[in-house]
């Protein structure tokens, strides 16, 4: 079964789930500014204004326009491809006439971004089409739908992010042979953008942060791109990292510490940070079953870091991975303005989220290790191999 079969199956069973009649995707020129939904209903980007409708009675249709009609027929998900070439409105209103949905759940939301697909001039665009009908009422936000769609990863799904994260096991592996004192964080970076080239794979974001390096003590930390300062003995060198396969992600970070001439180990203080990470990671993970909010897993992590002495890390514990490598509403953060509702969440089955506390040891650097694991009916089951030691870099 294709992935645009089994989540518009998925669709109908979710429409049932939560008392909702109707589910339409709207959208138009999606290259551009498509919705982060359209993958699991389509194969390919469409041009002109798209509607794609899947009924609570398992009834699914496409409305699209005439050049992009065989490209959707070929996909043999839906029960009819309408096609149209001067305007969309009488094919969609003649269908939901026919329906007469009392809920049509559209993909909008204010707090979260991967549910949020319809722009606002397309919300007007249809707002006013249906209201030609008496219709325009019948809008709500299919936020929870979409969650539960991107959350509720399939065995398909987990298979290539399994796949992803042994490449980045795999290469992460191969940079630790390559780092040593004297090379720079862009030339580790271009060694490992060089062999995910090789491996014909795709970064699972965008190349000027993929790898990220950050080697030492007073660096962005994150969320920047690698620079011309050399490895140091006596730096903490983290890296964040990952890969595409088949169009899902890997999201990891590893750390590592460069040994100094006659150190056979990491000083106290850098192994008391390690051990710290390592302990809230752990815990953490223990912490996480169906039904616990994330904010309460978060605690669990934030409260190990800050007990232990650290400041609390200045993000959430951890997010949700899939097509992206931020990927889906659920949230293992703290209750936070920026979050909104997120960290509210209770975790269900299948959602894949990372586990990401970090520290910082003053005068060494940062501290973090970031596993990817899957919530289970029992709890949660790593993905990745957690790292359970320092990765030590010899200085000769």
């Amino acid at each position: 079964m294709s992935l645009i079969h089994e989540k518009t199956k998925q669709a109908v069973g979710l429409l049932n789930e939560l008392g909702l009649d109707c589910w339409l995707t709207f959208t138009r020129e999606s290259e551009i500014n498509g919705d982060p939904i359209l993958p699991f209903l389509a194969p390919g980007p469409v041009t002109w204004h798209s509607a794609f409708l899947v009924a609570r009675d398992g009834r699914t249709r496409a409305i699209v326009g005439r050049y992009d009609q065989k490209t959707i027929q070929d996909a043999g998900v839906y029960d009819d491809v309408i096609s149209y070439v001067t305007g969309f409105k009488e094919p969609l209103l003649d269908y939901l006439k026919s329906l007469d949905p009392r809920t049509i759940a559209v993909n909008y939301s204010q707090g979260s971004e991967i549910c949020d697909g319809l722009t606002h001039g397309m919300f007007l665009t249809l707002r006013d089409a249906l209201g030609e009908i008496g219709l325009a009422d019948r809008l709500v936000s299919a936020e929870k739908l979409v969650s539960a769609l991107r959350e509720r990863k399939s065995a398909y799904e987990i298979g290539r992010m399994r796949e992803a994260i042994r490449h980045t096991e795999e290469i992460f592996n191969l940079a630790a042979a390559f780092i040593r004192p004297g090379r720079t964080e862009k030339e580790i970076a271009a060694f490992m953008r060089a062999e995910v080239d090789r491996r014909k794979l795709a970064l699972a974001w965008g190349e000027a942060t993929c790898p990220a390096v950050f080697s030492g003590p007073d660096t962005a930390q994150a969320h920047y791109g690698p620079t011309g300062r050399p490895v140091e003995p006596g730096h903490i060198l983290n890296m964040d990292f990952g890969v595409r396969v088949d169009s899902y992600c890997s999201d990891m970070q590893r750390t590592f510490y460069v040994l100094k001439d006659g150190e056979t180990a990491p000083p106290a203080e850098v192994q008391k940070g390690f051990a710290t990470i390592l302990k809230s990671v752990q815990e953490s993970r223990a912490a996480m079953k169906p039904g616990v909010l994330g904010r309460d897993i978060d605690a669990v992590a934030r409260t190990i870091v800050t007990r232990a002495g650290y400041e609390e890390f200045p993000h959430a514990l951890g997010h949700q991975v899939g097509r992206f490598a931020h990927d889906g509403t659920a949230l293992l953060g703290p209750a936070w303005e920026k979050y909104a509702q997120k960290p509210f969440r209770p975790l269900e089955p299948g959602m894949v989220f990372t586990l990401e506390p970090r520290l910082t040891v003053p005068g060494r650097g940062v501290v973090t290790i970031e596993e990817m694991l899957v919530v289970t009916d029992q709890g949660a089951e790593w993905l990745s191999d957690p790292q359970r030691e320092l990765i030590l870099i010899h200085s000769s």
